[in-house]
């Protein structure tokens, strides 16, 4: 049997079994995706979003959808993939399960707790309805799997008028109680008016087991909203991430994700920001730093559909050995969206003579009053830049690692989090491996 054929059977059992008996509205989305996604299968090469990334490397496995056991595990065992520095909320998952120990949520002015919660209290049902599932991509296979299965994960709601005072954390672990495992959480976010806030999310596992994680994020800014928004992606060689990201905009209105591919077998990034509104922001930017056999597919769409707006993306990726890096940026011009302000860059450098990098940057521009430009850079170590440094007596590789950091410093500057920032810093730094002598 096939993992497509395997998890359209577990979602009738599942369903049989009464464990998907959740509000009507919800129960009637699942029966929809499960539907699409038996229609449409995993998407192969000969589709032309997924040209350069396949994933029959990563389907091969029998994966468990559930997990059989609940396994615990010590704050103290996992402290270093915390931002622990600073005070933040906390919703931690361990398996798909959360964990109440190592968690830390309010009700108070706002909500920070959990999507499963959220789908059985009437006391959220105004804004599921409003928001679950609406921008989520229904044309895509791997997010209406989720949708389908999709138990866990995190609900935020900011009403209007309210600056966070300090960041969420949204943390997944997994411990490889399962020999193969299969995690799809889902995740909710919906920032009311003139209301800011800063989230990070990591997947992290904690063995050498194989995991495969289906992430969907939905994420809603109102009018003069302000969101920061920071994936960790530093995971173990035998763990593949598939994240899917839909951003809506409205007036005012300023969002920024930022992407940190370190580690992992085989990542892929879907992002796709739609601007509803004048005056808006969307800020993309990402840095992808691989090894070995490492993949990393970063999908981007920016829909402009509204006057008088600005998008501006940067993605810069180092790529050694055997890795290969994918970048296919799209920005659609509606022919409403005049005074459009959009950028968009790649910048690559190969080390290993077997690394590889496809990127196809895009624009399809149908407005006649726009700013838009693109570009893509693919090259190697300025040689004549490190050979001055030796000359001025720093070490070969500590030179090499400077000038590589450097490459990326663009994009680790607009981290808005200086404990994140120096995190991130010290991860570039352990991945080029060295020791950097200073702290951003």
């Amino acid at each position: 049997m096939s993992l497509h054929e395997k998890l359209v059977s577990s979602f009738m059992v599942l369903e049989n079994q009464g464990k998907l008996d959740l509000d009507s509205s919800i129960h009637d989305i699942r029966t929809e995706a499960i539907s699409s996604f038996e229609k449409q299968g995993f998407p192969t090469k000969k589709d032309e979003e997924w040209k350069y990334t396949s994933l029959k490397p990563i389907l091969k496995y029998d994966y468990s959808v559930f997990p059989k056991v609940e396994t615990a595990i010590e704050f103290k065992d996992v402290k270093k993939y915390f931002l622990h520095e600073i005070e933040s909320y906390k919703l931690v998952f361990i398996d798909g399960v959360y964990s109440s120990f190592l968690s830390s949520t309010t009700h108070d002015g706002y909500d920070i707790c959990l999507m499963s919660a959220a789908y059985k209290n009437p006391k959220y049902k105004l804004v599921l309805d409003n928001y679950y599932n609406k921008i989520a991509n229904k044309k895509d296979s791997i997010t209406n799997l989720n949708t389908a299965f999709s138990m866990e994960g995190a609900y935020i709601h900011i009403p209007k008028n309210i600056v966070l005072p300090k960041p969420i954390q949204i943390v997944n672990f997994y411990t490889g109680s399962e020999k193969e495992i299969l995690l799809q959480p889902r995740n909710l976010v919906v920032v009311g008016e003139n209301s800011h806030v800063q989230i990070i999310e990591r997947h992290q596992s904690l063995s050498s087991n194989v995991v495969l994680t289906n992430a969907v994020t939905e994420i809603f800014a109102s009018k003069r909203a302000i969101v920061h928004y920071y994936k960790i992606q530093n995971d173990d060689e035998n763990a593949s991430l598939i994240d899917s990201t839909y951003v809506q905009q409205k007036d005012n209105s300023i969002v920024s994700v930022n992407t940190y591919s370190f580690g992992g077998k085989l990542t892929r990034n879907n992002l796709e920001f739609y601007q509803d509104g004048e005056y808006i922001e969307s800020h993309l930017n990402g840095i992808s730093i691989l090894n070995n056999k490492q993949h990393v597919d970063n999908h981007t769409l920016v829909k402009h559909q509204t006057p008088n707006c600005e998008s501006f993306e940067a993605y810069k990726g180092i790529y050694d050995d055997a890795s290969t890096g994918v970048f296919n940026g799209k920005v659609i011009v509606d022919q409403e969206a005049q005074k459009t302000n959009a950028f968009q860059q790649n910048n690559n450098i190969l080390i290993g003579d077997k690394a590889t990098i496809n990127s196809k940057p895009q624009l399809e521009i149908f407005a006649d009053d726009v700013k838009c430009s693109h570009g893509c850079t693919i090259g190697q170590l300025d040689e004549s830049a490190l050979f001055y440094m030796q000359s001025r007596g720093i070490p070969a590789k500590e030179a090499k690692a400077l000038l590589l950091y450097a490459f990326t410093n663009e994009v680790v500057e607009k981290i808005k989090i200086p404990e994140l920032k120096s995190r991130i810093t010290k991860l570039i730094a352990n991945k080029l491996g060295v020791k950097l002598g200073f702290e951003m």
